[in-house]
């Protein structure tokens, strides 16, 4: 340590710079700036001033003169202080108080360029003397004049309000006064030409401006600035250059590069002011939101992906077997070097139809996980708009893309798992037709253009893996469906679905009700007589729904101490748990009478058994239908009691049984609209029943249509309504002969459990249904077995 070093307590400047020949007061509010004040008397009345910013201290302090010691308004301590000269920062050393104590080496001013800092110095002075008269201060730009060392001339910028915390830093930290005056000099001139700028502005607006017109004078500024800015290469969030480095960064395909570089010109020549500017600027942002380039990889392990698969849900073979079908082809492409194809023609478009609660919509997410893709779902029940679809014309007051496009957004990739929820669903009005314009979406050899009308751009859909669901085809439009690949989840056997609640339904109900593992436990028997008695559905919702209602019960006895856990639920406790059971097998009951048979339906829920009821009165001649009855429906009837009458002595009935008689058919669940042709065989065996006095028999329901002619047609759904008639307690199944290989669909086990009996003619329907040949004896057990 030399002679000429200082030691002195250090306070810390947070909020502003000192230099040299600067006097101000400083508020004492830290507790840094307290102790360093208590010790100054231990100083000789001088503090080491150095600024603190972002962090850091500096390397260079001013020595500072406490001139006078007060406090402020609020009672807040504070010093003059005076500074006196700079000093570099030593090493830290021990001092008195709670104060930091340093060693601290003077500078001495010096120059590398006397003659130059004289230079610079008088320009110097000039250029502040111009910055000072243009705002006014005219008397402190006199005082300058008296300012004469060019040191001291260049600590004058502590006081500017243009130069930051850190520019004055740098000044405080320039030793050499020849540097120090180029520093201050170039930044002084930025200001003036600043200010310039600003008069130049002013006057442009100002210049031929009527009295009437000085209420734009705001706008012409900004109009003006902006210009000025573009000039200068400014690029602020959202300005034209913003945009241009977004461009630069991303991978865009080269129309849509050119499309979004035509909008960026545009909004550089549009005013602010503009409607259109905003526009612009939101068709940008929703563009660049857009992931082009981006895809996820799919996961190409097949065993992997079908463990996933078999794990998240029980049975749909067909669905995973064709999502393992696409997996397949890509890992041969990626194993052979061949690059998948995508455009035209490579898109992939699913529909999977069935009854509700069967798994459509959470299997969208199965396959998503198990390709290793973002799921994105797209609920178009209900939609009526064509606008939901390809988006609003960009000339439109809060026009937005259509719902492809955001799904696409949320997604993060070009390749997700699209699902296309309910499209069975879409409605039409006078806004246009939504499934219209799916058309292009779900067309493989379009869909790699599809343009949305916000867009205007081409956006590729042929690498989304797309998934609808719907309940019923029938309200799908033929174009549209023609265009999807459409598998049936027809629902479940009561084995699959009891092996659903056993791997999947328990454990989330008991979670849900605050139930751990092992607490309460459901036999199989018992989870079987869920399925048979207190639910009746194709899907598995009203059955969980039972098995939450059970496992609600089962909390609230653990509860309230009447039951401890394990608790063992079994069939014979069902009743006391779920009440009484809410389904019976009544098909025996119902048809223990003549005139009632038993049909198979398809409806939007899955197959469903329904009851023809068939009765004659005296009156006039005729037919009367009642059940809430389709116009398709209606016809059935009148063709079937046509055809009884026509061949009444073929089928063993009385020629005088239509004479002055009046015939009534009704089909139960008045309140449920009907329709169909299947139900032909049906109203027959009914009026025959009717006619000849023999009851249908209890296990026997049957589907097909029925000619004038006796021929029995095929019908469609016979997988759903065997499984009806399975679920229903039926044993035998009556289905027209060319429906014979769609049997090939039926479960094994139900198609073990049930004998099915194929008719040509309405003559093979008498010996299954009645027990009857066309004459009037019964037929035996051996003609009766036609089984396919």
């Amino acid at each position: 340590m030399t002679n000429d070093n200082l030691t002195l307590p250090v306070l810390p400047l947070r909020s502003g710079v000192m230099l040299p020949g600067m006097v101000f007061t400083i508020a004492l509010e830290s507790d840094e700036a307290r102790a360093a004040a208590d010790v100054v008397g231990s100083s000789g009345g001088t503090l080491l001033l150095v600024p603190h910013i972002e962090g850091r201290y500096g390397t260079v302090g001013v020595v500072a003169e406490v001139v006078e010691r007060g406090e402020l308004p609020g009672d807040i301590p504070a010093l003059v202080v005076s500074g006196q000269r700079r000093a570099t920062l030593g090493t830290g050393v021990p001092g008195t108080g709670a104060a930091l104590w340093v060693e601290a080496e003077p500078v001495e001013e010096t120059s590398t360029d006397e003659a130059r800092s004289a230079e610079l110095a008088r320009e110097y002075r000039a250029v502040l003397e111009n910055i000072l008269l243009s705002r006014g201060a005219a008397r402190i730009a006199a005082q300058l004049r008296e300012v004469t060392e060019p040191g001291r001339l260049a600590d004058l910028a502590g006081y500017s309000p243009d130069l930051t915390l850190t520019q004055k830093v740098q000044v405080l930290e320039t030793l050499d006064v020849t540097a120090r005056l180029a520093l201050v000099l170039g930044w002084a001139k930025d200001t003036l030409a600043d200010l310039a700028l600003r008069e130049r502005i002013k006057s442009d607006v100002e210049e031929g401006m009527e009295k009437s017109q000085r209420e734009f004078l705001l706008r012409r500024q900004l109009d003006s600035i902006r210009k000025e800015l573009a000039q200068l290469g400014g690029a602020d969030e959202g300005a034209p250059d913003d945009y241009r480095g977004r461009i630069a960064e991303r991978d865009l395909p080269d129309k849509v590069r050119e499309a979004i570089e035509r909008e960026v010109d545009k909004l550089e020549r549009t005013s602010e002011q503009s409607p259109e500017h905003g526009w612009i600027r939101t068709w940008l942002d929703t563009v660049l939101e857009i992931p082009w380039g981006v895809e996820s990889e799919d996961r190409l392990d097949v065993p992997a992906a079908a463990a996933i698969l078999d794990e998240d849900h029980d049975g749909l073979a067909d669905v995973k077997e064709r999502i393992l079908q696409h997996l397949s082809v890509r890992k041969l492409q990626s194993e052979r070097g061949l690059v998948p194809v995508d455009g035209r023609g490579a898109g992939a478009i699913l529909a999977l139809v069935g009854p509700p609660g069967v798994g459509k919509t959470s299997l969208g997410e199965s396959v998503a996980r198990a390709l290793g893709r973002k799921f994105v779902r797209v609920a178009l029940g209900g939609v009526r708009d064509e606008a939901e679809i390809r988006g609003h014309r960009r000339t439109y007051v809060g026009a937005q893309p259509g719902r492809l496009v955001r799904a696409l957004r949320e997604a993060g990739t070009m390749n997700p798992v699209l699902l296309l929820d309910e499209v069975d669903k879409i409605g039409a009005d006078f806004r246009g037709d939504p499934s219209s314009a799916l058309l292009e979406v779900l067309d493989p050899a379009q869909n790699h253009t599809f343009r949305d009308h916000y867009l205007e751009v081409d956006l590729d859909l042929s690498r989304v893996l797309f998934i609808a669901t719907a309940n019923v085809v029938d309200t799908i439009p033929g174009p549209l469906l023609d265009r999807m690949e459409v598998i049936r989840l027809d629902g479940y056997t009561d084995k699959e679905k009891v092996a659903i609640a056993r791997h999947h339904l328990l454990a989330r109900q008991a979670s849900r009700a605050g139930l751990e593992a092992g607490e309460v436990s459901v036999s199989d028997e018992a989870l079987g007589a869920i399925v048979a008695d207190y639910t009746r559905e194709a899907g598995v919702r009203s059955l969980e729904r039972e098995i939450g209602r059970l496992m609600r019960k089962v909390a609230t006895k653990v509860v309230a101490n009447e039951a401890t856990p394990p608790v063992a639920v079994e069939r014979a406790d069902l009743r006391e748990w779920l009440g009484r059971p809410r389904f019976f097998f009544e098909a025996a009951e119902r048809e223990s009478v003549p005139g009632v048979a038993t049909g198979l339906a398809v409806t939007g829920a899955g197959g469903d058994v329904l009851f023809v009821e068939a009765s004659v009165s005296e009156g006039p001649e005729g037919l009367t239908l009642t059940g809430q009855l389709g116009d398709v429906m209606k016809e059935s009837a009148e063709i079937a009691l046509s055809y009884v009458r026509s061949h009444a002595s073929e089928l063993g009935i009385e020629p005088d049984a239509f004479a002055a008689k009046r015939f009534h058919v009704h089909v139960p669940a008045g309140a449920v609209p009907k329709d169909g042709p299947s139900a032909g065989v049906t109203i027959v065996s009914a009026l025959v029943s009717l006619l000849r006095d023999v009851p249908v028999r209890g296990v026997v329901g049957m589907t097909g249509e029925v000619t004038l002619r006796g021929r029995v047609l095929p019908i469609g759904g016979v997988r759903q309504k065997v499984l009806a008639a399975h679920r229903s307690g039926l044993t035998e199944v009556v289905l027209p002969a060319r429906n014979g290989p769609d049997l090939e669909d039926v479960p094994d086990e139900v198609r073990e459990q049930m004998t099915f009996h194929l008719a040509e003619r309405v003559e093979d329907l008498l010996g299954p249904v009645l027990g009857l040949g066309s004459g009037a004896a019964p037929r035996t057990d051996e003609e009766l077995t036609r089984v396919a």
